[in-house]
């Protein structure tokens, strides 16, 4: 029987990275997206037919508390959850709208909330289970002209850190990666002399890759039982 994950914000970027490497580590897949549901399953018709991997793939509206709430509780016990849906609002903090910000913290950080109180008691039940939060180094350090992002993410890493605690006893390990300039259409609205200028403050001198954070991720999934609570960076010594 294959090991089952379930990941949020697989139809691109560096949920597509994750779902990829799993796959192909034969794991059954349960994947998660708002909108892109043709190409995520598009991409788990490619994972069948290269790994025999089978994914189920849904379109669910994760900032939707009531809507995502309704589906988790139909899915089956997981060993592992990665919560990586993320949005940003890029702008003033007094140029946004309190929707603005409730959409992103809807989605950033009350989504993993309830993924978690609801994949949690499946994975204590069968004695054990890892969760990763994508987080990113704005999370600890803040970012101007992203201030809900910054605090949704700084939340994730506080929920991480203590959520760990109250499962440890129960063998489920919750860790966060904090990720730091990686090659997604987050950075889109970033121009190209704004990102060069970035990694010029980047000691590994490059932007990093979706494929990066995965094979990351792949690691937690099989880590010791005793690393647990914590926030890694992923950021080629950014933030050191």
């Amino acid at each position: 029987m294959s090991n089952k994950i379930c990941i949020t914000g697989a139809s691109r970027g560096i949920g597509l990275a994750i779902a990829a490497a799993f796959a192909g580590e034969g794991w059954e897949l349960y994947l998660i997206c708002k909108e892109n549901l043709k190409a995520m399953e598009e991409a788990a018709e490619s994972w069948k037919q290269e790994y025999g991997t089978d994914a189920a793939c849904f379109a669910v509206d994760i900032a939707d508390a009531a809507a995502y709430e309704a589906f988790l509780k139909e899915l089956p016990a997981m060993d592992v959850l990665i919560n990586n849906a993320g949005i940003s609002f890029v702008g003033l903090l007094q140029d946004m709208e309190l929707s603005d910000w409730q959409r992103v913290m809807d989605t950033n950080l009350t989504s993993v909330f309830l993924s978690c109180k609801y994949l949690l008691p499946g994975m204590l039940s069968r004695g054990g289970g890892r969760i990763i939060n994508i987080s990113s180094v704005w999370g600890e350090h803040g970012a101007s002209m992203e201030s809900a992002y910054s605090a949704s993410k700084g939340a994730v890493n506080a929920l991480t850190r203590a959520l760990a605690k109250e499962t440890a006893t129960g063998n489920v390990q919750i860790n966060a990666i904090a990720c730091g300039l990686i090659d997604t259409s987050m950075n889109a609205h970033l121009s190209k002399n704004e990102i060069q200028s970035l990694i010029g403050e980047i000691p590994a001198n490059r932007i990093g890759r979706p494929e990066e954070v995965a094979a990351l991720c792949l690691q937690l999934a099989s880590a010791p039982e005793y690393l647990t609570g914590q926030v890694i960076a992923l950021d080629g010594g950014w933030t050191v």
